[in-house]
């Protein structure tokens, strides 16, 4: 099975990187991942004011998956997520939803151990979950901190093992990288950070013609997705509702009033995260829609 190692790290999606593998469409690859701060805190007792803000939230990649082309989708296939035993968290000014209350940046490691997160005298049940995936964007460069149409820093507890994202492909190749990985989440990521872990994910890249998105879709064993971000959370909200609504309508022939009031009555709003330069959401629509429909959404 190919292999990316964490010595070839991105810190934003562009077009204009070149890739450290290329593969063919239907490869599954094993992709080793840095935490999103490059693995720089190892203690409590580390200086936090120390970091190296520069190299925070670094992906693995990007890797050219062969005739992908732009206008296509590149189905991504997490056939299996690995993580570290040993997390960190930080909050402090400025960060996330309670940033204009704290005083000073603070850390806290959390160890990783019988399938659980130790906080104190808590044991948290995990979540493995990859924050940052995606391509590489149509215009300019995106940083890994931002999410967007291609995917980046979505923070989408969703984007675990046995997930299958497809994002819209702006660039040759589509530029594939993932890293940021969670050991665990809760929706919204209020601190800014969640329990930070490096890790290996092993995905499948596969490219899909004559398909089409403008934001990345996800599904799982129960659930068709629509993600969006955007910059205010209702317009993130609106933006996933709406495209849901469309794909509704183009797969089905429904007119909009009816797919609206489908989505109403069936349909999920929730909230993946608050923090980042972009808020994003997904609407998420029950797999057992497609059977009755006698469609696929995606």
């Amino acid at each position: 099975m190919d292999l990316v190692m964490n010595d070839s790290v991105i810190y934003d999606f562009n077009k204009t990187h070149k890739p450290v593998k290329i593969v063919p469409s239907g490869t599954s690859v094993q992709i080793v991942t840095y935490d999103c701060f490059m693995n720089q805190l190892q203690t409590e007792e580390d200086e936090i004011t120390g970091i190296d803000w520069n190299r925070v939230n670094p992906a693995t990649g990007p890797i050219y998956v062969k005739d992908a082309q732009p206008g296509d989708v590149l189905k991504v296939s997490i056939e299996k997520l690995e993580i570290g035993d040993r997390g960190v968290m930080v909050v402090g000014p400025d960060l996330g939803v309670m940033g204009h209350r704290l005083k000073e940046m603070e850390s806290k490691i959390i160890p990783i151990q019988d399938g659980a997160a130790c906080f104190n005298n808590l044991s948290i049940p995990l979540n493995p979950m990859i924050g940052v995936i995606g391509v590489a964007p149509e215009g300019d460069g995106v940083s890994c901190g931002t999410p967007g149409a291609h995917g980046g820093n979505m923070d989408n507890k969703m984007v675990t093992e046995g997930a299958v994202l497809y994002f819209p492909v702006f660039a040759e190749g589509a530029l594939f990288g993932l890293g940021d990985f969670h050991a665990a989440m809760g929706d919204g990521e209020v601190s800014v950070s969640g329990i930070e872990v490096p890790g290996k994910a092993t995905v499948k890249l596969e490219v899909i013609k004559g398909e089409s998105l403008v934001q990345p879709m996800l599904e799982n064993a129960e659930v068709v997705t629509q993600i969006a971000s955007a910059a205010t959370l209702d317009e993130a909200v609106t933006l996933a509702t709406e495209l849901m609504v469309d794909r509704v309508v183009e797969k089905t022939g429904m007119s909009v009033s009816e797919a609206t009031m489908l989505m109403s009555a069936i349909g999920q709003v929730e909230v993946c995260q608050v923090v980042d330069p972009l808020l994003t959401a997904r609407f998420v629509v029950p797999k057992w829609l497609e059977q009755q429909l006698g469609v696929r959404l995606i």
